[in-house]
């Protein structure tokens, strides 16, 4: 069967190369997406040597893609969004609008169309946040303001590309037109209507799609999840956040018309909102790399290196828009919205790059007909450039910020302080309030285990997993929770409250913090005693399905339920017999 194994040896190639030369990247201090890049390049049609399956690479590549942009939503904080909206909104857009241009221009020094010319200033308008957060974790400055001002730039910057990619299709007609006569011919001749017509459908359905992510996601999804995880199966619930991404990219894709990309962020979008949105990313993580890996390497395959000697100039004008043009856009739209000069540079640097979202872009240009294939060289060669010198423009950014302090300190230090200190106070309380969520539910696990010592016997990577498996339940006095005979449907924890077991004719009473029921789950046999409620109740109830996993995950507390059980059946003996005893000599 060697000659049907396409798919692995594509995928092997990728990963090996991909490994090799990231590694080296890394060794060299550039990201590892370089690395990528070339790989792809060294296996694709343009270079000698082995030359992997372009059509099948391009596949896995939308897998990349649908599992890059569910990552990008998954972590994606409205909250911290809100923060920042006051300078990465309108910067965001602003640079956008601006940088486009600039690509329009160049466009038309080329003799290209206007479609091709919005295509290259769209894809030379966005950075990449996976190249930018890489960055800024090598730096420590992820958590600083102004490097959450950098990330929530390019989140929208992110969300704007994800609208582009939704009304390029819808505009493709008219953008293909070679200049501004044949756009008004079309226009004349009736085109308007019908561009509106098909506009105001594609919205329609992507709202539709957005109303249904937004207000039916948060109620099914998560509720889908938490059911899954309560099977206490890794590999099942890993399947599960897959299917749900790869399931809602293609359904949106087939049923409301919307990119692939669309639809996987708002997947991630309606899932990182839920409380299992921790344990999601973690368990998808590594597809979600390792496709990403495939996504860059298919990409590499389509740059023709011959385009940086052929047509250096061109090469050098995008690289131009891309590290001079978008910076310098960026760095005078935060001053002109008063924030500090610190800040301003700190963007520029972060602007300096373009990554995944030019290639998806591209792609779609390529594939609509507006762009020429020499576009996508030059923006490959625009790609691989700027990452690569993306640490060079931090440092000269750097070296900007002590230059200024130097030169001009009163500006340095005073010049947009109002808008700096209001924007920490903000991120000050987002962050407080997050600490707080986490800390409550620390607390409440702290609480369960003070509660019941037993589960102390479980890692606390899995302690919280009870919080999922355990079913809140009460009883009023005299209530009977267990009846003799009844088939074992579960194991109760006492979290207040009193019970008492009836057995052997007499009875035992059970406080908080305590458990009982599990002896009929451990025998599979029915119950043997009376539970009854002498006290308001409240249980966390475990059911047998949940309990025979559970247990079955972690041997040392089977062990011990094992040892409490074999000692209550004990006692539970010598009171019967003590009881028959009595019995006997009162009967003499």
């Amino acid at each position: 069967m060697h000659h049907e194994v396409t798919l692995i040896a594509t995928i092997a190639v990728c990963f090996v190369l991909a490994s090799i030369f990231g590694y080296m990247a890394d060794r060299l201090r550039l990201p590892p997406l370089v690395g990528y890049l070339v790989a792809g390049v060294m296996i694709g049609p343009f270079t000698p040597g082995i030359v992997a399956d372009g059509a099948l690479a391009a596949q896995l590549a939308e897998m990349g893609v649908i599992l890059l942009m569910f990552g990008v939503g998954l972590h994606f904080s409205a909250s911290d969004l809100l923060a920042v909206r006051g300078v990465a909104v309108p910067g965001a857009i602003g640079q956008i609008v601006l940088a486009t241009l600039l690509g329009v221009g160049l466009a038309s020094m080329w003799g290209w169309s206007i479609g091709a010319g919005i295509v290259l200033g769209l894809s030379l308008s966005v950075a990449s946040t996976v190249v930018l957060l890489k960055a800024l974790e090598e730096r420590n400055l992820l958590n600083t303001p102004s490097g959450r001002v950098a990330v929530g730039w390019l989140i929208v910057e992110d969300l704007a590309m994800v609208l582009a990619l939704v009304l390029l299709p819808a505009l493709a007609e008219m953008l293909a037109g070679s200049g501004a006569g044949t756009v008004s011919e079309h226009v004349a001749e009736g085109g308007s209507s019908s561009l509106l017509l098909t506009l105001a459908i594609t919205l329609a359905k992507v709202a539709v799609f957005a109303a249904l992510a937004i207000f039916l996601g948060p109620k099914v999804v998560p509720w889908v999840l938490t059911k899954v995880a309560r099977t206490g199966s890794r590999e099942l619930f890993t399947l599960s956040v897959l299917a749900l991404a790869v399931g809602i990219a293609y359904g949106s894709a087939e049923v409301f018309g919307v990119s692939f990309a669309l639809g996987a962020f708002f997947a991630g979008l309606v899932l990182g909102e839920s409380h299992l949105s921790h344990k999601a990313a973690a368990e998808s993580l590594p597809l979600q790399d390792a496709f990403s890996v495939v996504f860059f390497v298919s990409v590499g395959m389509l740059f023709d290196p011959s385009v940086i000697v052929e047509d250096p100039i061109a090469v050098l004008g995008v690289l131009a828009v891309i590290m001079v043009g978008k910076s310098v856009i960026g760095f005078l739209i935060v001053i002109l919205l008063r924030y500090p000069v610190s800040m301003g540079l700190m963007v520029a640097g972060s602007l300096a790059q373009i990554g995944e979202f030019s290639f998806i872009l591209v792609g779609l240009g390529l594939s609509l007909g507006l762009i020429p294939t020499e576009g996508q060289d030059l923006i490959l060669a625009g790609a691989l450039l700027s990452i690569t010198l993306n640490p060079l423009a931090f440092y000269v950014t750097g070296e900007l910020q002590k230059w200024v302090r130097q030169r001009w300190p009163a500006v340095a230090a005073g010049y947009g302080r109002a808008h700096h200190d209001a924007l920490v106070q903000e991120l000050a309380r987002i962050r407080a309030a997050q600490e707080a969520r986490d800390e409550a539910r620390h607390v409440r696990i702290q609480e369960l285990v003070a509660t019941f010592p037993l589960l102390s016997l479980v890692p606390p990577d899995d302690q919280e997993e009870l919080l999922l498996l355990f079913r809140p339940a009460s009883a009023s006095p005299g209530e009977r929770v267990i009846r003799t005979g009844d088939r074992a449907d579960g194991m109760y924890f006492i979290s207040s409250g009193a019970v008492e077991v009836r057995v052997g004719g007499r009875a035992i009473r059970l406080d908080a913090g305590s458990f009982f029921g599990e002896m009929a789950l451990l025998s599979g046999s029915r119950r043997t005693a009376d539970v009854i409620a002498v006290d308001f109740c409240e249980f966390q109830f475990l059911e047998r399905r949940d309990f025979t996993q559970f247990m079955a995950r972690h041997p040392e507390l089977r062990a011990a339920v094992d040892t409490m059980a074999r000692e209550r059946i004990e006692a539970n003996r010598a009171a019967s017999a003590v009881t028959q005893e009595n019995g006997a000599e009162a009967a003499q």
